[in-house]
C-alpha cells in the first residue's frame, strides 16, 4: 500500500495535499498538524472561539480534493482534530454536505485528561526531571493514544478519520494495520509501520528539506516533493515521492529524518517498542530507499501524557551595540536597565550576541546584539514597566544606542510537562461515522520486558569492512585551524586536519520538551567507523560547551552510520519557555558541524 504524508506541521505548505492527491497513486494520505508547542496554540484559539481547538487549515486544504478523494476511494488520516476531533470530524461532514460529496467520517478521542488531571495527579510526575505536578494547572493534558482505534475506524469503513493526540507514527500504523489484517503482537511488523511513520510524519525533512548535504545530494532543492512510503506485509516499506517532483530521497535524507527527535534507539510507543538499532537502509534506485529488518518488542503498558501549563509572562528587548567596546557597552546597558527599572522582575537574562567582526565593511557588520528577557509570575513587572525603562535609556546609556523594536505589552508563554501514567488509566475511543462509540483496548505489556537500552559514555564500534581507522581520540579545542599533524583523532601516527565536523559528518537537531536531540550520521564505513569511535560524551563536550553541569546521553546506532545525542535539560522549560536563540535546537546541529575538530585525512573529500 502507498502512504503519503501532506503535512509535517501546522502552517505547512497548504497545497500538499492536493500534490500528493493528484501527484500520482496513493492508498492513503496522512497528515501530521500536533507538535508539543501546537495544542497550546489550539488551547488559545479555543478560548477566543469555543467552537475551534482544532487545525482549521487542513479543511481548506481538504476541500480543494475531496471530491477526487472520495471518487478515488483514498482515506485520509490525520491529527488535525487537536483539542476538538469531535468538532473536527462535524466540520468534515459538514464540508462534504455542502460539497455534495457523501464519504464515511470516524474520529479518535479519549487523549484529553485534562478533566481528571485531579484524579491523576499523584502519576503525573515529571517525566524528564521527576518534580511533582504540585499545584500548578495545566492548560491542557493529552495522552498519546496509539493506532488500533484509527484501524478499527477504517476497518468499519470510514475513509476519513480524524484523531486528536496520537503517536505520530500512528498515522500509519493504523492504516497499515487495517490493510494488512496485524495481530496485536505482530512486533516486528508493527515496528516496521513505525519506523515509516516516523520518516513520513515530517514531510520534506525525508525527501532533503532541512538535510545537511542538500548542495551535493539534491538536484531540485525546491518545492520537495511529500514523502511516500509503499509498504509491505510484512512491515518493511520503500521510500519515494511523485515522480517530477523537487528534492530527493537518499539514504542520507531517511537517515536524517531517522535520527530526528529521538532518544535511545528502543523506540517506546503505546503499540509497540521499536528498535532502532535494527534498521537497514538500502538504496534501491532513484528516489527510493529500501528500509527492512526492523524488529519491535512488547510496549511497556505506560503512555506518555504531554501537559502545558501557563508558565507566567516574558517580555524581550534588544541593544544594537557597534562598534568598539562591545562588551563595555554591554554592562553599561544593562547596569542603566536596572538602574531604570521600578521592581527586578523575578527571571532576568541576558545574551550578548557577538555578529560583530573587526574593521567591518558595512555598519551592520560592526554590530553585537544584547538580548535581554525577563520573565515574571505577573505581567506588571515585565510589561511597559520593562519595555519602557530600556527606552528611556535611548540618550542617557553608550554610544550608538539603538534598539531593534518599540516598547511592548508582556505577553504569556507556556511550559510543557512530560508525564508517564498506566495505560489503562486511559479510555482509548473511536467514535465511527455511523456515531457508534468502541472502546479500544490497549496493548498489555510484556509479563517479563527485556532489558532496557542503556546510553555509554564510551560507545564501541559495529566492526565494518571498511579500512582501520584508529578510534578513541577527543576534540583538541586548543590546535590551529588548517594544516595536516599526526594523532589527533587518527589516532597516534595518523594525519589528520583541523576542519569542520560537518566536511565529513552530517547532523540534525531539534526538541523533545526540555531536552534537544543532534543525531550525527556518515556516509561510508570508514567514516562511520571514526564517528562512532571519536564521539563519545567527552568528545560531545568539546563541541558543545554549553552542556556543562547538563546530563548527556550517547547512542551509538552503527547500523546507521550514526551516533544520537540528547543533552537533557538545555531548552529549559520547552520551546514556549525557552529564552535560548534557537528554543526548538533547530539549528544546533548546523552549529556542531561548523566546529573543527581533527579528521583522518584519508577520510576527508
Amino acid at each position: 500500500m502507498r502512504i503519503a504524508n501532506c503535512s509535517g506541521f501546522y502552517g505547512d505548505r497548504f497545497s500538499a495535499l492536493r500534490e500528493v492527491v493528484t501527484g500520482g497513486p496513493v492508498d492513503v494520505v496522512t497528515g501530521d498538524y500536533l507538535a508539543e508547542l501546537t495544542l497550546l496554540i489550539l488551547f488559545r484559539s479555543r478560548a477566543k472561539d469555543p467552537s475551534r481547538g482544532y487545525a482549521t487549515t487542513f479543511l481548506r486544504q481538504l476541500e480543494t480534493v475531496l471530491g477526487e478523494v472520495a471518487d478515488r476511494g483514498i482515506s485520509v488520516v490525520v491529527n488535525a482534530g487537536g483539542l476538538a476531533p469531535a468538532a473536527c470530524a462535524d466540520a468534515v461532514r459538514a464540508l462534504a454536505e455542502r460539497l455534495g460529496v457523501a464519504l464515511p467520517v470516524a474520529h479518535v478521542e479519549g487523549d484529553d485528561l485534562l478533566p481528571r488531571v485531579g484524579e491523576l495527579h499523584a502519576q503525573l510526575d515529571n517525566l524528564d526531571t521527576g518534580a511533582p505536578l504540585g499545584d500548578r494547572a495545566p492548560l491542557t493534558a493529552n495522552a498519546y493514544l496509539g493506532a488500533w482505534g484509527i484501524a478499527s475506524a477504517l476497518s468499519a469503513g470510514a475513509q476519513v478519520v480524524v484523531t486528536g493526540r496520537v503517536t505520530d507514527a500512528s498515522l500509519v500504523v493504523g492504516p497499515a494495520a487495517a490493510r494488512f489484517g496485524w495481530a496485536r503482537d505482530d512486533w516486528d511488523r508493527l515496528a516496521g509501520a513505525v519506523v515509516a511513520g516516523h520518516v513520513l510524519e515530517c514531510g520534506t525533512q525525508a525527501t532533503g528539506g532541512n538535510y545537511a548535504f542538500v548542495r551535493e545530494e539534491v538536484a531540485e532543492p525546491l518545492r520537495p516533493g511529500f514523502p511516500i512510503a509503499e509498504l509491505a506485509e510484512d512491515g518493511s516499506c520503500v521510500v519515494t515521492k511523485h515522480p517530477g517532483t523537487g528534492g530527493a530521497v537518499t539514504v542520507g535524507t531517511v537517515t536524517a529524518q531517522l535520527l530526528y527527535e529521538i532518544a535511545s534507539p528502543a523506540y517506546a510507543g503505546p503499540d509497540v517498542v521499536t528498535r532502532f538499532d535494527t534498521i537497514a537502509l538500502e538504496q534501491q534506485g532513484p528516489d527510493r530507499v529500501r528500509i527492512s529488518g526492523v524488529t519491535g518488542e512488547p510496549p511497556s503498558g505506560q503512555v506518555k501524557v504531554a501537559l502545558n501549563m501557563l508558565g507566567g509572562f516574558r517580555n524581550r528587548m534588544e541593544f544594537v551595540l557597534t562598534g568598539l567596546d562591545v562588551e563595555a557597552k554591554a554592562e553599561l546597558a544593562l547596569a542603566g536597565l536596572r538602574d531604570a527599572l521600578p521592581s527586578e522582575p523575578a527571571v532576568m537574562e541576558h545574551r550578548l550576541v557577538r555578529l560583530d567582526r573587526p574593521d567591518a565593511e558595512t555598519n551592520e557588520q560592526a554590530a553585537a546584539l544584547l538580548r535581554v528577557t525577563v520573565k515574571d509570575s505577573t505581567a506588571e513587572p515585565v510589561g511597559r514597566a520593562f519595555s519602557n525603562a530600556a527606552v528611556e535609556l535611548a540618550l542617557a546609556s553608550y554610544p550608538g544606542f539603538t534598539l531593534t523594536s518599540p516598547p511592548g505589552d508582556a505577553s504569556p508563554y507556556g511550559v510543557y510537562w512530560p508525564a508517564l501514567i498506566p495505560a489503562d488509566e486511559v479510555e482509548h475511543v473511536v467514535v465511527h461515522a455511523d456515531g457508534r462509540r468502541e472502546v479500544v483496548p490497549h496493548t498489555p505489556p510484556a509479563p517479563t520486558p527485556g532489558p532496557a537500552s542503556t546510553p555509554t559514555s564510551t560507545p564501541t564500534p559495529t566492526p565494518t569492512p571498511s579500512a582501520a581507522i584508529t578510534a578513541g581520540s577527543h576534540v583538541q579545542p586548543g590546535r590551529p585551524a588548517g594544516g595536516d599533524h599526526e594523532g589527533g583523532t587518527g589516532g597516534a601516527g595518523a594525519a589528520v586536519r583541523r576542519v569542520p565536523l560537518g566536511t565529513l559528518i552530517g547532523a540534525r537537531s531539534g526538541d523533545k520538551g526540555g531536552n534537544a536531540n543532534i543525531g550525527f550520521w556518515a556516509r561510508t564505513d570508514a567514516a562511520a567507523q571514526w564517528l562512532l569511535g571519536w564521539l563519545d560524551e567527552k568528545a560531545f563536550r568539546s563541541l558543545l560547551p554549553e552542556a556543562d553541569g547538563l546530563a548527556v546521553d550517547v547512542f551509538p546506532l552503527p547500523n546507521l552510520r550514526a551516533v544520537n545525542v540528547v543533552v537533557h535539560g538545555l531548552l529549559g522549560e520547552g520551546v514556549a519557555a525557552s529564552t535560548r536563540f534557537d528554543p526548538q535546537a533547530k539549528g544546533l546541529g548546523e552549529y556542531l558541524r561548523s566546529r573543527h575538530v581533527d579528521i583522518p585525512v584519508a577520510l576527508l573529500p
